[in-house]
């Protein structure tokens, strides 16, 4: 039975009439599974309208309040785990156990946020002049919008709005429209976890959805993950109408391999970093750096563990990898394999000619690829694949490896293998990213710390959950007070001192 999504708006799904609608595929068969509805500027409205409605009432609502709802939306995610990673691997395509290794990763978010009674607590400076006193108070800033891509449905949003919720905010969040079903059974949690009606919203549209959020008078700040053309354009254009943007664009993450690294434990984090969830995360490791004379060695083990891998249907439990999201986005990964090979590449492994397991004909298939001897100048490393394409570059040196990677425009995670310690703590001090891993293929870190690169990937000053969370979806007021006792000596028109 093909499926229906609609906007959650004001606590229930949205009855209002649809003017457009998108379709909703399956991508292990290519067949049309359902449809989305595509907000108007009126859906953009009611959405907006819900949350400032509802923001009053749950900002003056008690921290108590705000920790109980919050811990008993944990615990109903944690229950249907199993049920959001089906929705999204039936959307996505990923394999249900990455779907639900993305659930677990989001609600390390939601615990995180469960300590803002601590977290949201201010300074205090008694008796700062004669029987002054002064403080401050963190408080939110009102409508607040998140909108997020396709590769994380259910991540990605709860990096944003499990903190932004706790600090006092309404949110409207526009998730991506290919895999939309997941925000929208966050949402019913939300009300079963006794969150007030439009608290929490859900809108789904393309870009008059997201243009109409950027401009809309009533919401105050903007948090984005995607491309980074697109977190420029979001970047800007939120700006422009005066609104706090946090905007998390593309990456091309490099792991470099040094000649002292355990070779298989950096062939496993090459293989899992590079193809699971298809290739299709902006923390994916999509170069790795081989440092003479290591690299025959190290493709050698890359291209041995690449053919073992099982490519097939995402609720397949057998399947390790599976399509991407779209026949179109298919088709454009596949053509950097060919534009690799034609400008000087080598295949170490074609991913065009990966059998597929119990996947039907027309789905967005596409194996694990392997390019071997890429360069700077070629398309493949230039730019953001997102797709199930590793390239290798081979340099002679350390010194050549940084090099490689300060060139690079992206700045968002990258990691060093070696056991040597002294190269580890140099590369981490010198190396201009902002996430970095020494031995760890994805250094995404815990939800107490802060998500975000440097460079073009990253637009805004402030990076996702963790304390600079926190601050984004919060603004200072400082607070100066004066409660004089009876004998306080009556009108005093000098200028005041800090006698």
């Amino acid at each position: 039975m093909s499926k229906h999504v609609t906007h959650w708006i004001g606590g229930k799904p949205s009855d209002r009439t649809a003017e457009r609608a998108g379709d909703i595929y399956d991508p292990a068969t290519g067949r049309v599974a359902g449809t989305v509805v595509l907000a108007s500027a009126a859906d953009v409205d009611a959405a907006v309208a819900a949350a400032k409605t509802a923001f009053p009432g749950w900002r003056d609502a008690s921290l108590t309040k705000r920790t109980k709802v919050l811990f008993r939306f944990r615990e109903l995610v944690e229950a249907h785990t199993d049920e959001l990673a089906r929705l999204i691997s039936a959307e996505h395509g990923k394999v249900v156990s990455d779907a639900a290794g993305e659930v677990a990763r989001g609600l390390e978010v939601v615990e995180f946020a469960c300590g803002i009674p601590h977290l949201l607590k201010g300074g205090y400076s008694e008796n700062v002049s004669s029987h002054v006193d002064a403080y401050s108070i963190l408080q939110p800033l009102g409508v607040v919008a998140g909108i997020t891509p396709f590769n994380f449905p259910a991540m990605v949003p709860m990096w944003m709005f499990p903190v932004a919720i706790a600090c006092g905010n309404a949110f409207v969040l526009k998730p991506s429209e290919k895999d939309p079903s997941a925000s929208v059974r966050l949402a019913e949690l939300w009300a079963e976890a006794g969150l007030p009606d439009g608290v929490f919203n859900v809108l789904h549209g393309d870009k008059e959805a997201v243009d109409g959020l950027l401009r809309h008078p009533d919401v105050k700040a903007v948090s984005f993950v995607g491309s980074t053309p697109v977190a420029r354009y979001v970047y800007e254009t939120a700006a422009r109408h005066g609104k706090r943007v946090q905007a998390l664009g593309g990456a091309k993450n490099h792991m470099v391999v040094l000649p002292d690294a355990d070779l298989d434990l950096a062939a496993d984090a090459a293989v899992s970093a590079g193809f699971g969830s298809a290739g299709e995360r902006c923390m994916a490791i999509s170069v790795v750096v081989a440092v003479d004379p290591i690299g025959d060695d190290l493709v050698a083990r890359i291209r041995e563990r690449v053919a073992g891998l099982r490519v097939g249907p995402g609720d397949d439990p057998e399947s390790q990898m599976g399509p991407l999201v779209t026949r179109a986005h298919r088709d454009k990964v596949a053509s950097y394999i060919d534009s690799g090979v034609a400008q000087g590449a080598t295949l170490a492994a074609d991913g065009r000619e990966a059998p597929v397991t119990g996947g039907g004909g027309e789905g967005f298939w596409l194996g694990p690829t392997v390019l071997d001897h890429v360069t700077p100048g070629m398309d493949a490393y230039r730019d953001e694949i997102f797709g199930p394409v590793l390239s290798v570059v081979r340099v002679s040196s350390y010194d050549e490896a940084m090099e490689l990677i300060s060139a690079n425009p992206y700045g968002n995670g990258t990691a060093i293998f070696t056991n040597d310690g002294g190269a580890a703590r140099r590369f981490q001090n010198e190396v201009e990213v902002g996430m970095v891993g020494v031995n760890v293929p994805i250094p995404v870190p815990m939800a107490y710390y802060s998500f975000g690169g440097w460079k073009a990937s990253l637009f805004g000053d402030s990076h996702a959950h963790g304390a600079e969370g926190v601050h984004f979806y919060t603004r200072t007021k400082a607070v100066t007070a004066r409660w004089p006792d009876p004998s306080h000596g009556g009108v005093n028109l000098g200028f005041p001192t800090n006698g």
